[in-house]
């Protein structure tokens, strides 16, 4: 072979060579971006996050319709953790390790979120977790899209103190984590404003609870020593139903002992006769009723999807909107889907909320939200009764407790902690 014959197949390899290198970032940046999607659809948690898992598909199709994000597809990896919460940590190490998922969005209790959270921390993804929970925590890998404390069950006794001039107070939940924790803040703030301990009464059922005679005629009995009554709600899930309908079966009236409920909306209220119910409350950052522009748009969009002209919307729907446009924000931001890339780029950004404004993502990982008070309606919609004239900051460690008043969190570099106390001067660790 001739020197220039050589010479010449030798610029035609290096060339095939280069050509080759070239197509591997090119087939990468084809690759999607897949979505971990980690909702109960089955158990008794099933009748609140069926509907999440909806509305991340529909988030996803629209942004893929748009050309997804840095030119890659999104792609949903959908799982069932089925209502049981150490399955909830097996999906989620499945969706993060095998499935190579870039962020999750899922949980609803305090306590499929607890399960996963050292998950996440050990293999430093992220976690958008959309519903109100009880604060006494924060994470460098969760972005806590739904309420703290101070931006629901604070400002709904609050509420009822002033406008309804209640007095004696039934704290009611399911026995777990949130409601507990959430209770003991309660506790200490009614007795900070001079409740007394006899005017306290605290219960706890179990998920999925479906005998509620006996509750009931107790808080019809407390409810009828003179002074006005009313029930702060952190039941959850499918045991809102029967509880609901006993209610209206002993005839206890909106009038006579108002119910404020944090964790029952739309979709809640969707299977169940509302007409006993009509006056109750509950406290959310978002109602379907919200009337202005960018809801409006967002429920035909939903109706459209789902085919379905009866299917409602509810608060932690608009939470998934709210994370997923800042992800999809950070993204851009951070030029990567890379979670570590990702996380940092997270705060600062800001996106519509459905409420009206804007929602701000802060460096507690909680994000600004407005707070909504509404009156069950026969149709099973809100009437929005009163509501904060604009966002509030999350608390994420609550001020009325002994152990948390003095930490707060701040994931920005230095300081990088979730629970630095500012007497001591000192980060307690990683999450609390």
């Amino acid at each position: 072979m001739s020197l220039i014959r050589k010479m010449l197949r030798g610029v035609g390899l290096a060339a095939t060579a280069l050509t080759a290198l070239a197509a591997v970032p090119q087939a990468q940046a084809q690759e999607p971006i897949k979505v971990g999607i980690l909702h109960s659809l089955s158990g008794t948690m099933a009748i609140s996050e069926t509907t999440l898992k909806d509305v991340m598909l529909m988030l996803i199709e629209e942004q893929n319709k748009k050309g997804g994000v840095l030119g890659r597809k999104l792609e949903a990896v959908v799982v069932d953790p089925a209502s049981n919460w150490p399955l909830f940590a097996e999906k989620a190490r499945e969706l993060i390790t095998v499935q190579k998922v870039s962020a999750v969005f899922g949980c609803w209790t305090s306590v499929s979120r607890k399960s996963v959270l050292p998950v996440f921390e050990e293999l430093n993804n992220v976690l958008f977790y959309p519903v109100q929970y009880e604060g006494e925590e924060s994470s460098k890998n969760v972005f806590y899209t739904g309420a703290a404390p101070n931006q629901q069950a604070i400002p709904a006794v609050d509420y009822l103190m002033a406008e309804e001039k209640v007095q004696r107070w039934v704290l009611a939940g399911t026995d777990y984590v949130y409601p507990r924790t959430t209770n003991k803040i309660l506790e200490a703030y009614l007795k900070s404003k001079g409740v007394k301990d006899e005017d306290i009464l605290i219960n706890y059922t179990p998920f999925g609870h479906a005998d509620w005679q006996n509750i009931v005629a107790s808080i019809k009995r407390f409810g009828s020593a003179g002074k006005k009554t009313a029930v702060v709600s952190t039941i959850n899930g499918d045991a809102n139903v029967p509880f609901y309908k006993e209610l209206g079966n002993q005839g206890i009236k909106a009038t006579d002992i108002p119910v404020v409920a944090f964790s029952v909306g739309e979709e809640e209220l969707a299977g169940i006769d509302t007409k006993p119910l009509v006056g109750h409350l509950a406290a959310w950052n978002y109602f379907m009723s919200v009337d202005n522009a960018d809801n409006k748009a967002f429920i035909e969009k939903w109706k459209a999807f789902t085919k379905n002209a009866k299917r409602v919307t509810n608060d932690p729907m608009e939470a998934h909107v709210i994370g997923f446009n800042m992800w999809i924000k950070a993204i851009e931001k951070a030029g990567t889907a890379d979670p570590a890339k990702v996380i940092p780029a997270m705060i600062g950004i800001a996106v519509p909320n459905l409420s009206g404004g804007y929602s701000a993502m802060m460096p507690n990982h909680h994000i600004t939200k407005p707070v909504l008070i509404g009156e069950i309606k026969e149709d099973g919609q809100f009437n929005v009764v009163w509501q904060t004239p604009g966002t509030v900051v999350a608390e994420e460690w609550s001020p009325h407790l002994e152990g948390s008043r003095d930490l707060i969190s701040d994931w920005r570099s230095p300081l990088s902690c979730g629970n630095f106390n500012v007497k001591t001067g000192k980060c307690g660790g990683a999450s609390k």
